[in-house]
């Protein structure tokens, strides 16, 4: 996501939120966990918001909660860092418990799911799976949710960080089904410290290899045909955002059927 132009304490509307958990999940990935300190973020799951952080006060970011709102203010954000992002890498490198983000007013609200029952079809780049997993455990407070395919992906079987807790998931909630993508099912040479160290605390992490599909997320969705009659929501990099969309249309996707977020 692309800094904000106006830092949340210029809005008037500014919450702050100390973290309590920072887990570094990959060397460029972390999730990091805040409790509000007195108000609550009134957001709805799939909206954004803009986050100061102490390390970069001048520079806010845009972020999606992870998680539903709740009365009791717990916020999740997933972060990675890209090559130049001051912020991005400042939140996985430097964030530590105590930290106290700036979170300014909700905004946006094109990712989220009606109450007409249509079959749900989600697309997750990389941690454009935040917003989407907050609007799964949301319609999870439904009486009957949705029929729901996640397609979440990344370039190698480690990108898919969450693989874990979306087989819990999966396994948690009937009407779910997660298809993992990852462009090449060989990971990469270079190693992941942080993806070892976790890999040797709590074993196999990774989805079942015989889960994975391999190719781009575009071309994978699209293999199922159009969904003519579905609700389509797609989050992730601006790129894959755009090829994907252009695909979706272009195999017969109504344009008024995507609902998407550039992440």
């Amino acid at each position: 996501m692309q800094p904000a132009s106006t830092s949340p304490a210029e809005t008037g509307t500014a919450v702050t939120a100390t973290v309590v958990e920072h887990h570094r999940l990959r060397n460029n990935l972390s999730v990091i966990r805040l409790q509000c300190d007195s108000d609550v973020v009134p957001f709805r799951a799939g909206q954004y918001v803009d986050v100061t952080v102490p390390q970069r006060p001048g520079l806010p970011r845009r972020l999606s909660p992870a998680l539903p709102p709740s009365l009791d203010g717990k916020l999740e954000f997933h972060v990675r860092s890209v090559p130049g992002g001051w912020v991005s890498g400042s939140i996985v490198a430097d964030t530590r418990p105590g930290d106290v983000w700036t979170i300014g007013e909700p905004r946006g609200g094109d990712l989220h799911v009606d109450d007409s029952g249509r079959i749900v079809i989600m697309i997750a780049g990389g941690t454009g799976l935040a917003p989407l997993r907050a609007l799964l455990l949301d319609m999870a407070r439904r009486h009957e949710p949705p029929r729901t395919f996640l397609f979440v992906g990344g370039n190698s079987p480690r990108d898919l960080y969450a693989s874990d807790m979306l087989s819990l998931l999966g396994e948690a909630l009937p009407w779910l089904t997660v298809v993992p993508v990852v462009e090449s099912v060989e990971e990469p040479d270079f190693p992941d410290p942080w993806y070892n160290r976790i890999a040797a605390q709590l074993g196999d992490i990774d989805a079942d290899p015989d889960d994975l599909i391999e190719g781009s997320l575009g071309d994978v969705v699209t293999s199922y045909g159009a969904f003519g009659d579905h609700q389509v929501l797609l989050c992730g990099s601006a790129a894959m955002v755009r090829s994907t969309l252009h695909k979706l249309i272009e195999t017969g996707t109504p344009a008024e059927n995507i609902r998407y977020d550039p992440y």
